[in-house]
This record gives structure tokens, sequence and C-alpha cells, in this order.
């Protein structure tokens, strides 16, 4: 494959994850309830339904509690999508240094919401999406390891 090609596929897909972070981030920002975009998996970690929780006196300003939480979550996803792509446009994947930085952060990243999501939402429907995620990563590092014989 030639160096052209091999730099795109070590750029590309860690642009498409900063994106996507960035998309999930707003998404849990506007939701009414961003709770409920994980409600399966989250009923499931509760052993109760939010209905059943919501309705008990002493959880009565819970609602606005998991928004606060949510809204931050979301916040701070939109942050880490804008910073990568931001990243990577600045550095523009050029150098050897930029590429193994980004792929080592993103390998913690990676790991850590696999560790989460199998310890405790394992029916999570972003389990899927985190997959995804993982094989543009994995594309990035592999196309960044054949761009080295080209440095």
């Amino acid at each position: 494959m030639n160096p052209k090609t091999l730099h795109n596929l070590t750029w590309i897909p860690l642009f498409i994850i900063g994106l996507s972070f960035s998309i999930l981030g707003i998404m849990w920002v506007v939701a009414r309830d961003p709770w409920l975009l994980d409600q399966a998996a989250n009923e499931r970690l509760l052993a109760v339904g939010f209905e059943t929780l919501f309705k008990a006196e002493i959880n009565a300003r819970l609602p606005d509690y998991l928004i606060l939480s949510y809204r931050f979550f979301g916040l701070w996803m939109f942050s880490i999508g804008l910073l990568l792509m931001t990243f990577i446009q600045v550095t523009r994947m050029g150098t050897r240094s930029a590429r193994n930085a980004i792929h080592i952060v993103l390998a913690i990243i990676i790991t850590g919401v696999y560790v989460i999501e199998f310890t405790f939402i394992p029916g999570s429907p972003f389990l899927f999406l985190t997959h995804l995620l993982a094989i543009l990563f994995i594309i990035s590092v592999y196309s960044s390891q054949k761009l080295k014989r080209f440095d």
C-alpha cells in the first residue's frame, strides 16, 4: 500500500472516533431524559425500573441528579471528541510521536470503556458502537505501523 493511503487510514478512523464521541456527547447533553438512551441496561444494573425508582419519596430529586450527571458526561464526551479532532487536524498525524501519543491515549480510553461496559452494563446497545470504534482504532494502529516503513 502506498504511503498516502496508509496515512489516510491512520487519521481518518481516528477522526471518525472523535466525531462519534462528539455526537454521542451532544446526544447526552440535549436528551430530555438522557438515562433512557440506555434504559434497559441501566434498569438491569439497578434491578428496578426507573418508574418504580422515581416513585419513592426519597428519590424525588433523582431525575435532576441524573440529568446533571448525564449532561456532565455528555459535555465530557463532546470535549474529548473535539480535542481528538483538533489534535488530528493540527498535527495531521504526520509524525510518529503524534500517532503514538494519540494511539496510547485512545487505547486507554477504549479499554476503560470496555471494562465499564462488560462489568456493569453488558447489555448496553452502546457496546456495538464500542466494537466499531475499536475496529477503527485497530485500522489506524495497523496503518500507522505500516507507515513507519516510509518515515
